[in-house]
């Protein structure tokens, strides 16, 4: 029984010791970090860079009803909604449009591109604005045509 009485004060100590050792680590290595005088101002994080600039809106107001033509003479009649300097709206298409654009139901206007999307969100056209229309392509690659 002795001897286990022996062991348990060693064990103490021993943790004793070794909480000692961890104390002094810590202590030393707070001592070798450079010291702010009084007078010092605190380091000061890195400067966050500024946000993006927001997207700008289209060159034209695009709510109302516009003329889509496809190669080949086919068009309709689409309906954009919108708010004024909106980068995105609606789209109603009249019916009788060409390829799949009878399902547009939405634009968005993206690095001065106008897109035309579904009712799924899946892009149907990308427009540029040339002077008073935008020209562009179908994703199917068929050339289109957007006026008033």
């Amino acid at each position: 029984m002795r001897d286990v009485t022996a062991l348990r004060s060693r064990g103490a100590r021993g943790a004793k010791a070794a909480a000692a050792l961890l104390a002094l680590a810590l202590l030393a290595a707070c001592a070798a970090s450079e010291p702010i005088a009084a007078n010092q101002a605190p380091p000061q994080p890195a400067a966050v860079p500024p946000p993006p600039p927001p997207p700008s809106p289209p060159p034209v107001d695009l709510a109302g009803r516009w003329k889509l033509s496809a190669a080949g003479g086919e068009h309709c009649f689409m309906n954009f909604g919108n708010s004024p300097g909106a980068i995105q709206g609606t789209i109603a298409p009249e019916g009788g449009c060409p390829d799949n654009f009878f399902t547009s139901r939405k634009w968005t206007f993206e690095h001065a591109a106008l897109i035309i999307r579904n009712h799924k969100g899946e892009s149907l056209a990308h427009l540029s604005f040339a002077g008073d229309h935008f020209d562009g392509q179908a994703t199917n690659g068929t050339q289109l045509t957007l006026s008033r």
